[in-house]
């Protein structure tokens, strides 16, 4: 059969069997299945995620931890409450919900309040909270910071509460902290005893005459200072520095290379 076209041609196809036996199947009518039937057959979870929605419980459970700064003069008590959702199932996760500051300084009263307020704002908005980690410890005091028992520094006040914000997140699974290998701890155990024998030996070198016994007493003097300064508890020579990547007054002069006692950075690698 001929068929004549009076319009230009932009362009064609060529039909095969399979695009016919396609259509075919499409005109068959389909019937059609109520929604309900279809919730039912599909599985559902019910999975509980954190939104600003989520009513607070009448009990929370939570932490409290302790800042004691030299920047204020009586100590800091930090108490961050959890929510747990998705209890007793598979899915249950624990979350932040709120954080609280109290003292005896009202030094700082306005603008802790103020930044526990919104801290606890963004905990009951949900989404990724880990975020404040680091804002918080990249504030830094002018005025300068301080070190905390076991050498580690904190350049503010502020940047300790994001510490504590973190170790707590980590207790309860929110931030994973990579752990060093068997190996990598093995490596820096070695170290660790290599510098601490090395040191014993040239102490023993250096040690004076009897006959004049007042010289080492200002060594003696400095080394208190340099532990006081380290920390109490400081687990590393008082003579260490401060180590860039883990904050922490560890860093001692290797085979001429600094090394860290702490975390095993080395700047020759």
């Amino acid at each position: 059969m001929a068929v004549k076209i009076d319009k230009k041609i932009k362009g064609y196809s060529v039909l095969t069997p399979e695009d016919k036996a396609r259509e075919a199947a499409a005109a068959i009518p389909v019937a059609s299945v109520p929604r309900e039937t279809v919730e039912k057959e599909v599985p559902q979870d019910n999975i509980i995620q954190m939104h600003e929605r989520i009513e607070r419980p009448e009990v929370l459970i939570g932490s409290t931890y302790k800042i004691k700064s030299p920047l204020v003069e009586h100590a800091m008590y930090v108490t961050i409450n959890d929510i747990v959702l998705n209890a007793g199932t598979e899915h249950e996760l624990r979350r932040p919900f709120e954080i609280f500051v109290n003292s005896k300084s009202m030094e700082h009263f306005q603008w802790i309040v103020a930044l526990t307020r919104i801290m606890s704002a963004v905990f009951r908005k949900g989404g990724d909270v880990t975020f404040l980690v680091d804002e918080m410890k990249a504030v830094f005091d002018p005025r300068g910071g301080y070190f905390k028992a076991g050498g580690v520094y904190m350049p503010s006040l502020v940047a300790e509460l994001g510490a504590i914000v973190e170790e707590h997140m980590k207790s309860i699974g929110l931030i994973h902290d990579p752990e060093m290998s068997a190996h990598q701890r093995a490596i820096l155990a070695e170290k660790r005893k290599q510098y601490e024998d090395r040191a014993k030996k040239n102490s023993d070198v250096s040690v004076a005459p009897a006959a004049a016994p007042v010289a080492p007493a200002a060594p003696a003097q400095g080394a208190a200072e340099d532990i006081a300064v380290t920390g109490d508890g400081a687990s590393f020579p008082p003579s260490a520095t401060l180590c860039h990547k883990c904050n922490t007054k560890a860093l001692v002069i290797m085979d001429g290379c600094a090394t860290c006692l702490n975390c095993g950075y080395s700047k020759c690698g």
